[in-house]
């Protein structure tokens, strides 16, 4: 499951793990004019860690999650 909220200055995506147990903390994605980052909360530290994309990371990532192992790289719009 996840929703999508649109807020002033991003679009925030959360997403829900509904899978067999152990099941993961909800994750949260939120994509800024100039980057994205993803949020998880770890309970064994009691912390959110967060990983800050810029643009071009985030399409490089979006476009490998379906390619075979390899080395590419992207040509057009970055």
């Amino acid at each position: 499951m996840f929703s999508i909220e649109h807020e002033f200055d991003a679009t925030v995506v959360t997403l829900v793990d509904e899978g067999e147990s152990p099941l993961q903390e909800d994750v949260v994605v939120h994509s800024f004019e100039e980057c994205i980052t993803v949020e998880q909360y770890d309970p064994r530290t009691d912390r959110v860690h967060k990983i800050t994309f810029s643009i071009s990371q985030m399409r490089d990532l979006a476009a490998a999650i379906s390619l075979p192992e390899g080395v590419y790289s992207r040509s057009g719009d970055r």
